[in-house]
């Protein structure tokens, strides 16, 4: 069915000849794992700071510290810069290891830049594992942070570029769920490791990590490379064969030379970044490479995954109790993620985006005005269960309403907006800008804490409300378009029209304008 169209929004799209194949499904979901080995991090992290084995070995005087400190104001607990640097080291290398991703799945592909990370994950979450001193254990996490830092820029790159469009949305979202997944699993061998007698339970928690990275570092090695990136680095037979399999059509002819001439326009562009920060017609695209990231940590999720167990222990539960709840949000946050699985294709992007933010606002406000009343300005008193447990459940509401927007969408939207003379320079970015706010909000959370009290949760409510309006007034829908023909997307939007240069001159774009007003009249 060579040029068949779809209406959406009044624009017909292009849709190409193919099918959900088998391989598609199953090269995704590899490339997907990328997201629990970070989401692993973010739930280790938090139990490792209440692990009391871990902090006497590595942290003594830390520990000794939290041991000595006489708690009055429930707000400034735990607060030590050293042992919260240290927790951000891991995203910090992440940082600056999203800038090398790029350069990196230009020149060897998507598929050897996800072979490399997580053979660098492998190698940092043993040498963790076995620590004995804390240069051993940093070099671990450094080398973890690496790992994190490149899988997250080369896997939903992979993802888009092998989905077909009109299952891109579900197949991406798969990476946000196993990044749920990474994070409840972490929660649960943190809780098992704790009731391992000698001590030793944080070494198991550790290591365990090391089990998806190699899922990741086979599966490598037996799914294919994107059509795309074989044709960028000149590889066009086994791009065109590639493009044959995973369709699973006899015809590929007209997406394999629309990816062809992608490749040729992007290979006139001679620096990604100097285009994309100073050429001027990617605006809308540089824009939404550094906010979706900034936004996505500004919702104050990571501050709730990351804090969990202190958060709960602070609002008076137990020491087994904070780790109970914190599985219990790791299953809220798991479930909640199928609904965006379920719908991204149907709905679209903008209606999960607006809807789950407005739940996250309402559901902060809610929870900042619970502990205020409990614990007021002084952060003194004791906390009643049913209170309690009454925290617990609007933590798990926003939890939901994250799990189905800025969850998956933040790693959605960026994934399929990019054209590909810039597409790996604009991804390194937005893992970039997500790993260094990451480290920089879990790095201020508990100063923030101390001195803004229930405030805090008023704080990220109000920038989920300055994001909401954000989304609602300048994200265009992007469901359905394919990857190739995102450029006219932007040219059709109120806002987004007046900066974005049209220098498609080339027969592909003079064909499919042609194609549209016999379309339209």
């Amino acid at each position: 069915m060579p040029g068949a169209v779809i209406v959406h929004h009044h624009t017909r799209y292009k849709t190409y000849p193919g099918e959900l194949t088998g391989i598609v499904v199953f090269s995704c979901l590899i490339a997907s794992v990328a997201g629990c080995i970070f989401g692993y991090d973010i739930g280790l992290t938090s139990g490792l700071t209440s692990s009391e084995p871990y902090m006497v070995k590595f942290f003594p005087s830390i520990y000794e510290e939290m041991k000595k400190q006489v708690v009055v104001n429930q707000y400034c607990k735990f607060d030590s810069q050293i042992l919260t640097l240290f927790c951000s080291s891991l995203f910090l290398s992440a940082t600056v290891a999203a800038f090398f991703a790029g350069p990196m799945t230009r020149s060897f592909g998507r598929k050897w830049t996800l072979f490399s990370a997580a053979s660098a994950y492998v190698a940092g979450a043993c040498i963790g594992g076995v620590s004995v001193n804390f240069p051993m254990l940093l070099t671990g996490r450094i080398l973890v942070g690496a790992g994190v830092g490149i899988s997250i820029q080369a896997a939903p790159l992979y993802i888009s570029e092998m989905a077909p469009a009109q299952q891109r949305g579900m197949l991406n979202i798969m990476f946000q769920l196993m990044i749920t997944v990474g994070i409840l699993t972490a929660n649960m061998t943190n809780y098992l490791g704790s009731k391992v007698p000698g001590g030793w339970g944080w070494r198991i928690a550790v290591a365990f990590g090391a089990i998806p990275a190699a899922v990741i570092a086979l599966g490598a090695l037996a799914i294919p490379d994107t059509p795309t990136s074989l044709i960028e680095r000149g590889d066009t037979a086994t791009a065109r064969k590639t493009l044959l399999q995973i369709r699973g059509v006899g015809d590929v002819r007209e997406e394999f030379d629309d990816l062809s001439t992608a490749s040729e326009d992007a290979k006139a562009v001679e620096s990604p970044w100097r285009e994309l920060f100073f050429g001027g017609k990617y605006k809308p695209q540089l824009t939404f490479a550094l906010l979706i990231p900034f936004f996505q940590q500004l919702t104050g999720i990571n501050v709730i995954m990351f804090y969990a167990p202190v958060l709960f222990k602070t609002v008076g539960f137990k020491q087994n109790a904070t780790l109970v709840s914190s599985v219990i949000t790791g299953l809220v946050n798991v479930f909640s993620t199928f609904v965006a699985v379920v719908t991204a294709d149907k709905v679209g992007r903008r209606a999960l985006f607006l809807q789950g933010g407005t739940q996250m606002i309402i559901s902060q406000i809610l929870v900042g005005t619970f502990i205020g009343l409990q614990f007021g300005m002084s952060g003194t008193g004791d906390i009643s269960e049913q209170y309690a447990m009454c925290i617990v459940l609007f933590v798990c509401v926003y939890v939901a309403g994250f799990a189905w927007s800025w969850g998956p969408m933040g790693w959605l939207i960026p994934s399929e907006i990019y054209p590909l003379a810039v597409r790996n320079a604009a991804m390194s970015i937005t893992a970039a800008v997500n790993m260094f706010f990451t480290a920089f909000i879990g790095q201020i959370f508990l100063t923030l804490l101390c001195h803004l009290r229930f405030g805090l949760f008023y704080f990220f409510g109000a920038w989920v409300l300055l994001m909401t309006l954000f989304i609602a007034m300048l994200l265009p829908e992007t469901k359905n378009v394919p990857v190739e023909e995102m450029a006219h997307v932007w040219k059709k939007h109120w806002f987004w029209r007046k900066f974005v240069i049209d220098t498609s001159n080339d027969a592909r774009s003079a064909e499919m304008r042609k194609r549209i007003a016999l379309e339209m009249s």
